[in-house]
């Protein structure tokens, strides 16, 4: 498991449509009909070698939404080629990319080590691995479910929150709508990667421009 794939993907020119979040790479297109959707369904459909990448579209009255993958581990070079590609039929098809529109909801189950029991999540709703601690929804719709090993030191004070991945342009919106919205901060340490917030009765929920927004450098860069 390495980053090298989801870095090089965020250094690359040509995809300025495309939102890495928690499961990858992402682009929304905002169309006029749900037939004009289908016919661009259909004509990135068509690119060679993307049937059977995994890829996943989701066709709506208003948006198409691509996904490229369904975990951030599993981008590599060749993704950067279909964002590039995909970008290019909508241009052709007059369709334009809507960055705040993309976004990934995640619940984090938090257990520790030998508690963990990602099988039980994944037979009660139905959902199907994409990687070894989490499950996803096989129809692409439903949020991820990823397992948050703690730290054995560590207390379980919340065994779940929520976790919402955006456009790194995005992050500082969405904060500030959940504060307006009644919300509380609690942990802005690692912003601005991400901001932990609660609701009146305390459930939590993390605003996340990670991976869109990450600084980190590649696997292997010198410091």
């Amino acid at each position: 498991m390495s980053e090298q794939g989801w870095q090089e993907f965020l250094s690359a020119e040509g995809v300025d449509d495309w939102v890495v979040l928690h499961g990858g790479a992402t682009a929304v297109f905002r169309v006029g009909s749900l037939r004009e959707a289908v016919r661009l369904a259909e004509a990135i459909a068509g690119i060679t070698g993307l049937e059977d990448s995994g890829v996943v579209m989701t066709v709506a009255n208003d948006r198409l939404t691509v996904r490229l993958t369904r975990d951030i581990w599993q981008l590599e070079s060749q993704h950067i080629g279909f964002a590039r590609t995909i970008s290019a039929i909508a241009q052709e098809h007059h369709v334009p990319a809507d960055r705040a529109a993309a976004q990934e909801v995640q619940v984090a189950i938090a257990a520790k080590r030998d508690e963990i029991d990602v099988n039980f999540w994944r037979a009660v709703l139905g959902y199907v691995p994409a990687a070894e601690d989490n499950a996803v929804d096989p129809l692409g719709h439903g949020s991820t479910v990823w397992m948050q090993e703690l730290d054995e030191s560590k207390p379980l004070r919340h065994a779940m929150h929520i976790d919402v991945s955006v456009a790194r342009e995005q992050a500082l919106v969405r904060l500030q709508a959940a504060l307006a919205a009644g919300g509380r901060i609690v942990d802005d340490s690692h912003a601005p990667s991400h901001w932990t917030l609660s609701d009146r009765a305390g459930n939590r929920v993390c605003i996340a421009a990670w991976p869109d927004g990450s600084v980190r450098k590649l696997l292997g860069d010198s410091e």
